[in-house]
């Protein structure tokens, strides 16, 4: 089977390619933009603008991949905000082309969503709850999803929240290692108690949408953890676990941070169906700052 990854670079890029990459009877194929920064394996590197419907169909006619899981976006939420147009050409106009280029090749595609598209009056939420954006973030990657649904092409939907974990060159932070670094240094922190999120493990992530693309499961799947925390918990969490200062810990509520999108109040996802339906298990918080823990060490 071959399977194209876009977004190989990212974090979650990073951690599938490392995850398929131990299967022997993949032919993988690593995509995106810029020099390769994923450790050498067997798989293929190519380089592949995912707002270009030129760069996408020439890699899509070379490859001619049985499953693409489409991991490239734009995430930053404020960054989207202000950069409106280079949000719905990365997040949009990228699905658009890419459901073109599987149609042709009856390509499996793999999505990635988000909890953002939720207004987080009534989370955890379940694959069937209905949308409502608050950000522009949200709106596109509203907007993504629906085109899949339009669309008579094979396709599964990943949704996730918060995503955290350590990538191969460290060129990702997160919040864990934000608040371990600053505590270690002796500086205060503020951190905000008035969001609720189930934040998800990278390797737990990978592991979904692997599961999705193994069972060309098709259908919205809700992929997270299954803690409902807030970022304060988060914090504790880990200044307990690295036996840190939590005195240095202040606790605030988002209001007083001045940012250019809305963040939901409360969203975090209900697993049923992904438990049952694909066999999904994520770790705990707990283990998943260990895990980050032993990756920092190695």
């Amino acid at each position: 089977m071959k399977v194209l990854v876009t977004g190989a670079n990212g974090l979650l890029g990073q951690k599938l390619v490392k995850l398929i990459s131990r299967e022997p009877e993949i032919e993988l194929f690593a995509t995106g933009k810029g020099p390769n920064r994923n450790p050498p394996g067997p798989y293929q590197y190519l380089n592949l603008d995912v707002t270009s419907q030129e760069s996408i169909n020439s890699i899509s006619d070379q490859v001619k991949a049985n499953v693409i899981i489409h991991t490239a976006a734009m995430t930053n939420v404020d960054l989207c905000e202000k950069e409106r147009e280079a949000c719905w050409k990365l997040n949009v106009d990228s699905v658009e082309y890419l459901i073109d280029a599987c149609q042709k090749h009856n390509t499996f595609l793999v999505h990635l969503s988000t909890d953002f598209i939720f207004d987080g009056k009534a989370g955890p939420y379940t694959e069937k709850d209905k949308p409502n954006p608050l950000s522009y973030y949200g709106e596109s990657k509203l907007a993504s999803e629906e085109l899949l649904l339009k669309s008579d092409i094979r396709w599964g939907i990943a949704r996730t929240v918060l995503v955290y974990g350590i990538s191969h060159d460290m060129s990702r932070s997160n919040i864990m290692l934000w608040v371990k670094k600053n505590l270690e240094e002796g500086k205060k922190i503020s951190v905000v108690n008035d969001q609720w999120r189930t934040p998800t493990l990278a390797e737990d992530l990978a592991e979904g949408c692997w599961l999705i693309a193994t069972k060309e499961a098709e259908g919205i799947f809700n992929i997270s953890g299954s803690d409902l925390v807030t970022p304060y918990d988060i914090a504790l969490k880990t200044s307990e676990f690295f036996g840190l200062d939590s005195s240095l810990i202040e606790e605030v509520d988002g209001s007083i941070f001045k940012q250019d999108a809305v963040r939901p109040a409360k969203t975090g996802f209900d697993l049923s169906k992904s438990m049952s339906a694909l066999g999904y298990s994520p770790h705990s918080l707990e283990k998943g700052i260990e895990i980050l823990s032993e990756q920092l060490n190695n």
